[in-house]
């Protein structure tokens, strides 16, 4: 029985996770991967969905047998017990300072487009943007899907206008080109493409609120990532068709040079409002997530149960609201220290990374027949990922390290009271 009000449709869910996955990272991370590995980033791209695919695979199983609004976190707790299931909760939210500032640089950075912003005016775009997450997040789950379907088909619609106009693909532009030599340029540019596929732990969380999570949640999840890769691979391809990659400022601005290329000035009005809204997309359903993994906690006796409150539309509002609160001291803070967008986003994958690889893991426990082997298989790509990240996956693990010892401590001591 479902804690949760059951809303979801498939096409609904196949919105929300593939805007998730295309939202801040559309617009970014292919010329970020081009300048890693040139042409090569093409291959990263197919080598990348072929090792996201049992992965995802892995969590539709997992989404489809113990459905919940803990995520990840209940799952890797069911496979591994309560104290996993509490570090890789405190490992996952500890994504907010890292990733979520990541992802408002980037919506805020939008803006900058059209107006000569300030850095105190981008703060505020970025307060600004967490109080529209709140609006939206008072709202059903359903109000969302609506919202994001539609984000999705303009997103969707603006890379296929690019290839329109642009004429693409070019001859000169091989879809998928020779590789010898390059190989050693793949790890770079796989390292900083994994962000384009973090959402899929997040979505786990809505899993109680499918009408009919059995069937419609594991193909919302697998057309949703096969969407999203089909998408950035055409986005790749366009990059490097107009040359639009090769530097921090080129990279930042790669989509938007190219549309008004394309277009014209006028282009700078599409390239803002759309991505915008793909960012806007993809921190919804983090905030979603994130909310209804601090409600679960709550509504479990783990948290206070002041944060297991739901609004008259059933949703989590108080934890959603503790969340939102979080991002905008952490979106404060990254902006005061001035961090760069590179930076916040390998940090934030290393988390994303430990949590996928905790959760392949599980479902090596949990699941049963070939789906037990392919989850093996998944915790073996995840792993060789995690390497593929280097001294940025120290960020992950030395807060696992910690937390772990902290939680070991609480618990040595809450033990030590209890013989007294």
């Amino acid at each position: 029985m479902s804690r949760l009000n059951q809303e979801l449709g498939l096409l609904q869910g196949i919105g929300l996770l593939s805007t998730s996955l295309l939202g801040t990272g559309i617009f970014v991370v292919p010329a970020l991967a081009a300048t890693a590995a040139g042409e090569a980033s093409l291959w990263a791209w197919m080598i990348l969905i072929a090792l996201v695919l049992p992965v995802a695979f892995t969590f539709a199983q997992l989404g489809r047998h113990f459905p919940h609004a803990g995520g990840a976190p209940h799952l890797i707790g069911r496979a591994f017990g309560a104290r996993m299931e509490r570090l890789s909760a405190l490992l996952f939210l500890a994504v907010l300072p890292v990733g979520l500032p990541a992802a408002l640089n980037i919506a805020s950075g939008f803006w900058q487009a059209l107006f000569d912003l300030s850095r105190g005016q981008t703060l505020a775009i970025q307060l600004a943007t967490l109080v529209a997450l709140l609006l939206l997040g008072q709202r059903p789950a359903k109000a969302s899907g609506f919202v994001q379907g539609a984000i999705a088909v303009a997103i969707i619609g603006t890379i296929a206008l690019i290839w329109w106009v642009g004429d693409l693909p070019l001859s000169s532009q091989p879809l998928l080109p020779p590789i010898d030599g390059s190989w050693h340029l793949l790890p770079a540019a796989l390292g900083v493409m994994f962000w384009c596929f973090v959402g899929i732990e997040a979505f786990t969380h809505l899993g109680e609120e499918f009408k009919n999570p059995k069937r419609d949640f594991p193909l919302a999840l697998l057309f949703g990532v096969l969407l999203a890769g089909l998408v950035y691979w055409a986005c790749s391809v366009a990059v490097l068709s107009f040359n639009a990659y090769g530097d921090v400022h080129n990279d930042a601005t790669s989509l938007p040079r190219i549309l008004d290329l394309l277009l014209g000035d006028q282009a700078r009005y599409l390239t803002t409002v759309v991505g915008y809204l793909a960012c806007f997309a993809s921190m919804n359903v983090y905030m979603q997530g994130f909310a209804r993994l601090i409600w679960s906690l709550a509504d479990e006796g783990k948290l206070p149960t002041v944060l297991a409150r739901r609004n008259e539309h059933g949703v989590p509002a108080r934890a959603l609201l503790l969340v939102i609160a979080i991002c905008a001291l952490c979106a404060t803070l990254a902006w005061s220290l001035s961090l760069s967008l590179d930076q916040l986003i390998r940090y934030a994958n290393g988390n994303f990374v430990v949590v996928y690889l905790l959760s392949m893991a599980a479902g090596a426990l949990l699941l049963r027949g070939i789906w037990r082997w392919l989850a093996a298989f998944s915790t073996l790509l995840c792993a060789l990922v995690l390497t593929m990240l280097g001294v940025d996956a120290w960020y992950a693990l030395g807060l696992l390290a910690v937390m772990g010892l902290l939680d070991y401590a609480r618990g040595w001591r809450e033990r030590a009271m209890r013989a007294i």
